[in-house]
């Protein structure tokens, strides 16, 4: 258990930066045309692979084994290296160069179209591009044998972490053509492929205008002439030059068109297309209204004459008292 910790933590720490580098410059395994290559792609897996198994071995038999000796007889860690990894590993190598021979030698020739890729999102190149072909098509002898390359290496990697200590898992000497037939079969494709047009975009600045094809192959032999169709539609091409192609729209085309380019006999892949569609018309303003003049305001009915209230009087002063009146008083008379 230790052992397959051990070995988990090796890959990790191999293929992590590998993995990583790879995210932020894929060059070393793009191709001549743009595209991320299988046949690269799928030589350096493998390579990273037996690195892999020889690095954790090493390591158990200096760590964990009997030093030297663990290395030695004819039962070793090593002993089916040559026997069962190296041709594994000798299949994809053997189909990257040969490859990259017959394609540069054929587009030299003028026998074969590789043009560049259309742009993506963000510039990076998808995954996809192990199994599809130029127009971005899956193509099956690229699937058969990203695929079949796929799960030999988990069957390998599955065998070496049940029994890290036994070294290179004894697997059958015939399993190198689970790697040496799906690249022989991915070479004879690329020997084989015709020279069709590839469309990598289309595109049509205005409604109704010209639309213009990017890609490879839209040359035609003397005599001939490429011919543009719009789901079966066809037009002739108007002008042209190399990569590229400018045509006027046969007749007014609505939805999802499929563009077929047809050179020299040979047809295209089909290449999603949907016309732009003009800008609907912005409605009419309506016309000013005037506003209705107001109705005049109803006269006030006349009200009845407030009489005025007389001010009132100002209050006279109290009268002043008078004096008391003094009565004389008799004098008293004598007594009778």
């Amino acid at each position: 258990m230790l052992s397959a910790f051990f070995a988990l933590l090796t890959l990790a720490a191999l293929a992590g930066p590998v993995a990583l580098r790879l995210r932020r410059r894929p060059a070393f395994i793009t191709g001549r045309d743009g595209r991320l290559s299988t046949s690269t792609t799928m030589a350096l897996a493998w390579t990273l692979i037996l690195v892999w198994l020889l690095l954790v071995i090493l390591g158990f038999g200096i760590f964990a084994g009997d030093g030297i000796a663990y290395f030695h007889g004819e039962d070793g860690p090593l002993s089916t290296l040559t026997t069962v990894y190296l041709p594994l590993l000798g299949g994809p190598y053997v189909a990257l160069i040969a490859a990259k021979a017959v394609v540069g030698t054929r587009v030299q020739h003028g026998t074969l179209a590789k043009p560049g890729p259309g742009p993506t999102p963000g510039g990076a190149r998808p995954v996809r591009d192990l199994i599809a072909n130029d127009s971005g098509r899956t193509d099956l002898v690229d699937l058969q044998y990203v695929a079949l390359s796929a799960v030999t290496m988990a069957y390998v990697a599955a065998f070496f972490l049940s029994d890290v200590g036994g070294g290179l898992p004894r697997l059958p000497e015939q399993i190198w053509a689970l790697t040496g037939a799906p690249a022989g079969a991915y070479l004879l494709n690329k020997m084989a492929a015709r020279a069709n047009p590839v469309i990598t975009g289309v595109r049509q600045d205005t409604p109704g205008g010209p639309v213009t094809l990017t890609g490879g192959g839209f040359h035609p032999g003397p005599g001939a002439a490429v011919s543009v169709s719009f789901n079966e539609a066809e037009t002739e091409a108007r002008s042209g030059e190399a990569g590229r192609l400018v045509v006027e729209l046969p007749g007014t085309l609505t939805g999802g068109q499929a563009v077929v380019v047809t050179a020299n006999g040979l047809r295209s892949d089909p290449y999603p297309f949907t016309p732009p569609t003009a800008a609907p018309a912005p409605a009419p303003a309506a016309p000013a209204q005037t506003p209705a003049p107001a109705a005049p305001a109803p006269a006030p009915a006349p009200t009845a004459p407030v009489p005025a209230t007389p001010a009132p009087a100002a209050a006279e002063p109290p009268a002043a008292a008078e004096p008391p009146a003094v009565v004389p008083q008799r004098p008293a008379g004598p007594a009778s």
